[in-house]
């Protein structure tokens, strides 16, 4: 490939990965002046702001923008495969679900070790509010945000990096993005840790897109990842069960 080929497919990555998140806001802030002519002001009811962005961002905008970009390109569906799994599949949403809860469970004993904070995603601040909230977050995350997130950012991003860059850069490269775009919604000191964390982690979901060559195995495991935190994070914010 030529490097006009490589710069390319990686100016198309930075622009799908940023240009979505700017799309969705401005669908998500277009959504939120709709409802408020009706009366319910999304930003005095955190809660229900949380469920309207995760629909919005990764299920609607995340989607369109899948689809106008396969149109735009004449790629077709086929760009993005996604089948349910077979029994190889199965295995590696297992062991990847397995490999990426172990790094974080090893990335969070190397923090505490050396004394380090990591950022909280702002969504932990609303759910200690209303920890319920919590429990409503554990089934968008298969529902919306792993396989619109994975859409994104191994389907398009990967896929897009994929068809002039080595599988490897294009693996390191979408996940840099990845954990990037993360950047925004953390609050508190310890940015760079968490978005060093996110990196690894997403290390995991473009090795498991590349091997399986299946949009549902990453998608399953990175719902799989966000449910297990969140159901965490409940039990610790109600003290059990």
């Amino acid at each position: 490939m030529s490097s006009i080929s490589r710069f390319r497919s990686v100016a198309s990555a930075i622009g799908l990965t940023y240009g979505s998140y700017v799309a969705g806001a401005i669908v998500i802030l277009a959504v939120a002046t709709v409802v408020g002519l009706f009366g319910v002001d999304l930003a005095s009811r955190p809660a229900l702001r949380l469920v309207v962005s995760t629909f919005f961002l990764q299920g609607v905008t995340f989607g369109g923008i899948a689809i106008l970009y396969l149109k735009g390109r004449d790629l077709g569906l086929g760009f993005v495969p996604v089948r349910s799994p077979d029994k190889r599949d199965g295995a590696v949403i297992v062991g990847g679900s397995i490999a990426i809860l172990g790094l974080l469970f090893v990335a969070s004993s190397v923090i505490t070790a050396l004394g380090l904070n990591s950022a909280q995603n702002q969504i932990v601040e609303v759910g200690r509010q209303n920890p319920s909230v919590f429990l409503l977050l554990i089934p968008l995350q298969f529902l919306l945000v792993g396989p619109g997130e994975e859409l994104l950012f191994r389907g398009l991003v990967q896929g897009t990096l994929r068809e002039s860059l080595h599988p490897a850069r294009a693996i390191i490269l979408a996940s840099a993005l990845f954990a990037s775009i993360h950047l925004f919604s953390l609050s508190g000191e310890g940015k760079l840790v968490y978005i060093g964390i996110a990196f690894v982690l997403a290390l995991v979901l473009g090795a498991a897109y590349e091997y399986t060559d299946n949009l549902t195995v990453p998608a399953v495991i990175h719902g799989t990842y966000n449910a297990v935190q969140f159901a965490g994070a409940y039990l610790t914010a109600t003290g059990g069960l």
